[in-house]
């Protein structure tokens, strides 16, 4: 029943349902590891289902008749800002109209990033921020006993009228939990994706967090600059497992660093050796550029095919504005390390701070052409500079740390989940747009990648033949030299009849 802002909930062992809101197409799905990773808490203590809404077709008529068919204790959905936010939104909505007895509980970056907007939607009962196992199950105990939910860290909820932010909660390391249950995947199959490196492509997470504070990325203020390094075992457990059982033939790490540093990378690739896949991973300039030569050796031999780099500016003052610890030396190194081993580096730029967006997204262009010249076959993906709200330092009087945009120009967010669905915040959130920026900049930066695209197609388009590639090179030389990007129409006309893809689009 409903009292006021308070609801009041009634269950006995009841199941739990995981969702997923759709976020992707069915050609980009991956395995949803976080619901997986609260699937294996919940293993021996309550059943539970697991419903993908990147491959359910109607995941809300599959969600209210499960249901329907029998009383739930809590649905609980996973909730990324961006696109994921509006498919959140209708699908809780549609419960709470057919089923109000039933528990919403949002988590994942989005309620932990803004946990006073998700808390102030009527179709959001609970909060779960950060990593989410204990506080999934202590939760499920709570409202399973009608106990004291001002006992559960990491939770946010309603007394009454007040939204209550419980204190965090300490990060745990990998092994404090079970391995995930892919068994209970209803179909694995659609998972398995088709990638450059391989027909099979699995993801595996090993570690969790990154130690480092750059000002503009989301992770900072989930993890709090906390790393969790992964064994080296799990790994190979798990890996073994989807090339075995599943067929993987490539995998994809998610790592937020996976390179944290030499000493304790090593064990981990060392273990991706001895599973003999293809891999992907994310990693920083910095660590990589300064590895030993036996280290590239091993990197070489475990078969890494492709590492996302965040280079981010052409400017040693840029990077340590943006608090990023690594300097323009080393992406140049470690493009130079990489074309000697073998591995495609995929470099990211953020483009366009507050501070002369145009004269540093200029430099930024013509420090894409010398590192072109350093391996010509790296990738390069261009975002806008969009910081990620940072979590303030002082505890609120609930523990939680919100999130502020001070020194950004941006000091009023979004209050609901309905505002992060705006145009201009999806745009922020994606790294799309931002308000300093001209249309002029805007355009001048999709010329640019245009041209890049052209003269150097991704080598994750497979589909594309070689004589397109040789093609598109060729027309969009002239304009690579010269630096002329503005109106390639030519070159869209190729590109339209090829099917070009962008790394933008493509990157795993």
């Amino acid at each position: 029943m409903v009292l006021g802002t308070t609801r009041v909930f009634t269950v006995s062992q009841r199941p739990v349902l995981l969702v997923n809101p759709r976020a992707c197409s069915p050609r980009s799905v991956r395995l949803p590891l976080s619901l997986l990773a609260l699937g294996a808490v919940l293993e021996n203590r309550c059943p539970y289902q697991i419903l993908d809404g990147n491959l359910e077709p109607e995941l809300d008529k599959a969600v209210l008749d499960l249901l329907s068919d029998k009383p739930h204790a809590l649905v609980g959905m996973t909730v990324m800002p961006g696109p994921q936010v509006a498919s959140s939104i209708a699908l809780a909505k549609a419960i709470r109209v057919v089923h109000p007895e039933v528990p919403i509980v949002w988590g994942g970056y989005f309620p932990t990033l803004y946990p006073d907007a998700a808390m102030n939607a009527d179709y959001v009962d609970f909060v779960v921020r950060g990593q989410g196992e204990d506080t999934l199950c202590e939760l499920l105990n709570a409202v399973t006993d009608n106990g004291d939910f001002s006992a559960v860290a990491g939770l946010s909820w309603r007394d009454g009228e007040e939204v209550i932010h419980n204190n965090d909660r300490p990060f745990q390391p990998q092994l404090s939990y079970p391995r995930l249950p892919y068994e209970k995947l209803t179909n694995i199959e659609p998972y398995f994706r088709p990638s450059f490196m391989g027909s099979r492509t699995g993801v595996y997470q090993a570690s969790l967090g990154c130690r480092y504070r750059c000002t503009f990325c989301g992770v900072v203020s989930m993890w709090n600059g906390s790393t969790l390094i992964g064994t080296a075992d799990r790994m190979i457990e798990e890996l073994t497992m989807q090339r075995d059982r599943y067929g993987a033939t490539a995998i994809q790490l998610y790592d937020h660093n996976f390179f944290d540093r030499e000493e304790s990378s090593l064990p981990l690739v060392e273990a991706l050796a001895t599973v003999g896949l293809p891999w992907w991973c994310y990693a920083r300039a910095d660590t990589m550029a300064n590895f030993s030569a036996s280290t590239w050796e091993k990197i070489r031999r475990s078969r890494l095919s492709m590492a996302y780099i965040g280079a981010e500016a052409a400017s040693d003052d840029v990077l340590r504005s943006m608090k990023k610890g690594s300097r323009v030396e080393h992406t140049l190194e470690v493009a130079r390390r990489c074309r000697e081993n073998g591995v495609v580096p995929e470099f990211s730029f953020v483009l366009g701070g507050p501070n002369d967006p145009e004269g540093e997204i200029e430099k930024t262009f013509q420090f894409v052409k010398r590192i072109k010249k350093v391996h010509p076959e790296c990738e390069v993906i261009l975002y806008f500079y969009t910081p990620t709200p940072r979590r303030s330092t002082d505890a609120s009087p609930g523990g939680a740390r919100l999130p502020t945009m001070d020194g950004e120009g941006l000091s009023d967010l979004p209050s609901t989940p309905e505002e992060w669905t705006e145009k201009r915040w999806l745009d922020f959130v994606c790294h799309q747009d931002a308000p300093w920026l001209t249309e002029r900049i805007r355009q001048r930066v999709r010329d640019f990648a245009f041209v890049l695209g052209c003269r150097f197609p991704t080598i994750q388009d497979y589909q594309m033949p070689s004589w397109g590639r040789t093609l598109l090179r060729g027309m969009a030389g002239w304009r690579w030299a010269t630096g002329v990007y503005g109106q390639p129409t030519e070159l869209r006309w190729a590109a339209e009849r090829l099917r070009l893809r962008s790394p933008q689009h493509e990157s795993l």
